[in-house]
C-alpha cells in the first residue's frame, strides 16, 4: 500500500508541473521544467522500487538534467546504490549526491521530534526572508544538524539561507549542499 502511495505520488508531481518563461540563466521554458519534472519523478519511482534505497529518505531534485539526491540515508550503501540508481535513468546528465550517513542507529521519538520543529523552524526563516526562495529549498534535520539541498539562484541565495538555518536556536550546524542554477 505505502509503495503504491509513493508512486502514484511521484506521477501526481510529474503532472502538476506549472508553466514557466522562456529559458534564461536561472529560469527553465516549460519544455525543461517538464522535462526535469519527468526525471525527478522517474528517479523517485526507480528509488521506490529499488530494494536497497529508502526513497522516503531521499530528496530528489533536478535542474536541466542534472539530478542532486539530499537527505539521510542509513549506511554507505544506500548512498551509492541512489547514485546508481539515479544514474540508470535515461536524461539524467550528472548525479550529484549529497546524501549523509545517518548518524543516529536508532532516533528516540523525543530526538525525531526536536528534529522535526528545528526543520520546521527553518522553512519558517526561509519563508519569512524576501531574498530567499524557500519552495525551491528542501530542509532535513537529523540530530539538529540541518541539510539544505536544492537548486538556487544565486551565491547570495545560498549563503543567507546557511545564515538564516544557523540563527535557529537548538540547530547544532548546517551542511548547505545548495546548488547554483547554471547555464
Amino acid at each position: 500500500m505505502k509503495l503504491g502511495f509513493l508512486k502514484l505520488t511521484a506521477i501526481v508531481a510529474v503532472l502538476a508541473v506549472a508553466s514557466a518563461c522562456s529559458a534564461t540563466r536561472t529560469q527553465q521554458s516549460a519544455g525543461e521544467v517538464m522535462d526535469d519534472s519527468v526525471l525527478t519523478s522517474k528517479v523517485k519511482v526507480a528509488l521506490i522500487d529499488d530494494p536497497t534505497t529508502k526513497a522516503g529518505q531521499i530528496n530528489v531534485e533536478t535542474y536541466r538534467g542534472v539530478v542532486q539526491l539530499g537527505g539521510f540515508v542509513d549506511n554507505a550503501k544506500q548512498k551509492d546504490q541512489a547514485t546508481k540508481v539515479a544514474r540508470s535513468i535515461t536524461g539524467v546528465k550528472e548525479v550529484r549526491n549529497d546524501l549523509l550517513i545517518s548518524t543516529k542507529p536508532h532516533a528516540t521519538t523525543g530526538q525525531d521530534v526536536d528534529d522535526s520543529m528545528l526543520t520546521a523552524s527553518v522553512k519558517t526563516k526561509l519563508m519569512d526572508d524576501s531574498t530567499t526562495k524557500a519552495y525551491e529549498i528542501n530542509v532535513g534535520t537529523q540530530k539538529g544538524v540541518v541539510q539544505l539541498t536544492g537548486f538556487v539562484d544565486s551565491t547570495n541565495m545560498k549563503a543567507r539561507a546557511g545564515e538564516l538555518a544557523r540563527s535557529v536556536d537548538g540547530v547544532k550546524d548546517v551542511r548547505n549542499d545548495l546548488e547554483i542554477r547554471q547555464k
